[in-house]
């Protein structure tokens, strides 16, 4: 249940209302057009400054007070992601194929709600409430900087929030260090000599070299990264031949997949490693191999100074039972990393309490848990406290 000593039921069901109408309204990157309308709308009638456009559909609301020089930007997501919802919500999605499985209209909300009540609070400096686009693999953090956010939003320093379902209900884990891994992709394409399945000696054989490629992948970690360094390799995709002719080895075979690591010297190591071992067994089988490694998103990696910050702000707002500073670091990617690879970051954990039967992140069941709202609302507010003094 959500603690009505942190917010009045009133608001908290306004904003359960617009948390619901974001989760049936769901839109992709850079697509984001009807939400950036709603949550500029807001923005302007709390009396924030308000920028659109920024990244194509970024939208930042600024708050300035007092006479301090220090600025910090607070960051919220709000794409969702192309994949069907099988809630059976009465605010389940409207829009076939697209659906916010990840929490992003909660993170929307939230970010919504510390604006508005912060323009009746106390402090002094630059807040910057920041709603991107397109944090699901497309490219909004980067394409915000590309835009110019830095120059037009000058901060100090930049804090994240993301729901984490299974971590109980209101506890924030704020945690030094690595907290997401980079997520980058890779792509082979082997490239043979076809023959008949007959007379495999006429030809040059993609398949198989393919298949001896994919049995070492695996020993880049296992037998190349420092064990005391995480870091996955994973082959996703694998596309050769035609079912309608099993009797044709095909001149070209194409393998994809993901590789993530937490520090810049081990994702350097995979992306050399991934192209030594392709272009290796090319030779050996006396083909071609071409080789790409798409580098799309840094790890996510804690400052010190702004964990500092966001350990206090969670004691401050929630209490000491409900803030930890020890939480596992997980594989996925955020693009949190690019405000964080430039500013000193801190990205925090909000727990959800226990879900709905198999409602993980990106799963078709998935929806966030309102009473998580009153809890996110609190920790950002008491951010901007403990920051702009």
């Amino acid at each position: 249940m959500p603690d009505t000593a942190l917010m009045d039921p009133t608001t908290l069901a306004e904003l359960s209302e617009l948390r619901r109408d974001l989760h049936a309204h769901p839109e992709l990157g850079f697509e984001e057009h009807r939400t950036a309308e709603i949550v500029a709308a807001r923005l302007r009638a709390a009396g924030l400054e308000v920028e659109t456009g920024i990244g194509g559909t970024g939208v930042v609301g600024t708050l300035r007070k007092g006479n301090g020089n220090r600025a910090i930007a607070l960051r919220a997501d709000m794409d969702a992601l192309a994949m069907p919802e099988e809630t059976g919500l009465p605010y389940a999605s409207k829009v076939a194929g697209k659906m916010h499985a990840c929490g992003h209209d909660g993170h929307t909300t939230m970010l919504l709600g510390a604006a508005e009540a912060m323009v009746d609070r106390v402090f002094s400096g630059t807040v910057h409430f920041v709603f991107q686009p397109a944090e699901e693999g497309r490219g909004g953090g980067k394409a915000m900087f590309d835009d110019g956010f830095l120059d037009r939003f000058p901060v100090d320093a930049a804090y994240g929030l993301h729901n984490m379902p299974g971590l109980d209900l209101g506890v924030v884990a704020a945690v030094e260090g690595p907290q997401l891994a980079s997520s980058d992709s890779w792509k082979v394409n082997f490239r043979g000599i076809g023959s008949h399945g007959a007379k495999p000696h006429q030809g040059r054989d993609a398949v198989t070299a393919a298949g001896v490629f994919l049995s070492q992948l695996h020993s880049i970690v296992a037998r190349e990264v420092d064990p005391l360094e995480p870091a996955v390799v994973s082959a996703c995709a694998l596309e050769a031949g035609d079912f309608a002719a099993l009797n044709v080895i095909p001149d070209v075979v194409r393998i994809g997949g993901t590789a993530r690591a937490y520090s810049a010297e081990v994702r350097d190591q995979l992306d050399d490693a991934i192209g030594r071992h392709a272009k290796g067994v090319a030779a050996g089988f006396g083909i071609e191999a071409d080789y790409t490694f798409i580098r799309r998103i840094p790890p996510v990696v804690n400052a010190p100074a702004p964990t500092a910050i966001a350990q206090q702000a969670a004691v401050a707002a929630l209490g000491q039972d409900h803030m930890r500073t020890q939480f596992p670091p997980s594989t996925a990617g955020d693009d949190f990393a690019e405000f964080g690879t430039r500013i000193p970051g801190a990205y925090v954990w909000l727990g959800m309490g226990e879900t709905r039967e198999n409602g993980q992140h990106h799963n078709t069941n998935y929806d966030f848990n309102d009473a998580c709202i009153p809890h996110g609302v609190a920790y950002w507010c008491a951010v901007i406290a403990k920051e702009l003094v």
